[in-house]
C-alpha cells in the first residue's frame, strides 16, 4: 500500500483528499491542528476505514512531534494542506499568516528534504500568488502577490524552488481556483448562499459580485493532486481548473434559481474586500495533456450536490458558525 501523510487534514480539500486516497487503497495519516469537526465536514468519516489515523499536531507549536510521526510511519508522499488561508483577514494579523504560512512551513520543508524515504512533497500552492491576471494564467506566470495572505504563500513557494535547485528536494506544486463542493466550511460563497437562502437571510455580495472565478470541484482536485504524488517530474507546478468562468453574482444567481429564490430579495451589494484580485483563471493545459488528468463534475452538477448536502445536515449546520473564525 502506498503510504501518504496529509498535513492540514481537517481543511476542506484536505479532508476530501484523505478521503479520495482512502478510496485509491492507500494508507493515510492524517494532522492537523485543532480536534476533527463534526464528521458532516470530514467525508472519510463515512468509510469506517482502518487504514486512516489521525493526530492532533500544530505546525508552529510541535514539529518535533509531527517529524517522530513521519519517521515513524515513513511515508511515500507527504501532502500539505495546511495554511492560514483567509485572504481579507490577513491584513488584520499580517503576522499570524507569515508564521503558519512562511515560516513554520519552511521549517518543515528543512527537515523533509533529510528523509531518504520521501518520494514526493506535494505542496498545496495558491493561484493568489499571481495576484490579478488578465487572460488564462499559465505555470510559468510571475508572483505579483497583493495581500499578505498571498506574499506568504509566495514566499514559501519561492523557498520551495530554492530547496529543490540546491538539494533536490523532491516537491511538486499544485494551485487549483475556487474548489467547492459537499463539506465546505460555511463562510464560502457557494454553502453560504445556500444556508442564507434556506434560512431566508440576506447574503451580502461584495463588490456586487463582478469578480470573475472558475470553480472546480473538490473530487476533481483531489484526483488531480494524487496524480501529481504519482507522475508528476519533482519542481514542476500544476493548475487544476475547469473552462467555465463565471462571475461571482452569476454563480449566486444561478444557486437561488436552482433552489427558486428570488434573487433581489436575499441578496445585497456591499463594499469590496481590500486587494481582492479581479481575476485569475488557470491553463490546465500542462495537467490534462502530462497528467491524464481533466475535471468531470460541472458546476450544475456540484450545486446540485452541495444544496443536497446543506438540505440533508441543516439540523447541524445551523449550529456551526457561519463565519470565519480566525485561530493565531
Amino acid at each position: 500500500m502506498e503510504r501518504v501523510i496529509v498535513i492540514g487534514s481537517n481543511s476542506f480539500s484536505g479532508s476530501h483528499f484523505v478521503d479520495y486516497a482512502l478510496e485509491q487503497g492507500a494508507d493515510v495519516i492524517g494532522i492537523s491542528r485543532s480536534p476533527e469537526p463534526h464528521p458532516v465536514f470530514l467525508p472519510y468519516k463515512k468509510r469506517q476505514n482502518p487504514s486512516f489515523c489521525f493526530y492532533r499536531k500544530d505546525l508552529n507549536q510541535d514539529l518535533p512531534g509531527i517529524m517522530e510521526i513521519l519517521d515513524e510511519f515513513k511515508p511515500d508522499y507527504v501532502v500539505n494542506f495546511a495554511a492560514q488561508s483567509m485572504v481579507a483577514e490577513s491584513w488584520q494579523h499580517p503576522e499570524h499568516w507569515f508564521q503558519t504560512n512562511a515560516v513554520a512551513t519552511i521549517k518543515l520543508h528543512d527537515e523533509l528534504r533529510k528523509r531518504a524515504y520521501l518520494k514526493k512533497y506535494v505542496h498545496i500552492s495558491t493561484p493568489e500568488v499571481y495576484g490579478s491576471c488578465v487572460g488564462l494564467v499559465k505555470e510559468n506566470t510571475n508572483y505579483q502577490p497583493s495581500t499578505p495572505y498571498a506574499v506568504s504563500r509566495a514566499a514559501a513557494d519561492m523557498s520551495l524552488i530554492g530547496f529543490q535547485k540546491a538539494y533536490k528536494f523532491p516537491v511538486t506544486f499544485t494551485r487549483a481556483a475556487n474548489v467547492y463542493g459537499p463539506g465546505q466550511q460555511l463562510y464560502r460563497i457557494i454553502p453560504r448562499a445556500i444556508l442564507f437562502f434556506l434560512l431566508g437571510r440576506k447574503l451580502q455580495l461584495h463588490g456586487g459580485g463582478t469578480s470573475v472565478r472558475s470553480f472546480i470541484h473538490i473530487r476533481d482536485v483531489a484526483d488531480g493532486t494524487l496524480r501529481v504524488a504519482r507522475q508528476a517530474p519533482l519542481g514542476e507546478i500544476y493548475h487544476f481548473s475547469t473552462s467555465q468562468n463565471i462571475s461571482i453574482r452569476v454563480l449566486v444567481e444561478l444557486i437561488a434559481k436552482e433552489m427558486k429564490v428570488d434573487f433581489n430579495k436575499y441578496v445585497e451589494v456591499v463594499g469590496e474586500r481590500l486587494g481582492k484580485d479581479a481575476a485569475y483563471l488557470l491553463d490546465s493545459t500542462k495537467a490534462r495533456e502530462t497528467l491524464g488528468w481533466q475535471d468531470e463534475i460541472s458546476l450544475e452538477q456540484g450545486i446540485e450536490e452541495t444544496i443536497a448536502w446543506v438540505r440533508d445536515n441543516l439540523d447541524i449546520l445551523k449550529q456551526v458558525p457561519f463565519d470565519y473564525i480566525h485561530k493565531p
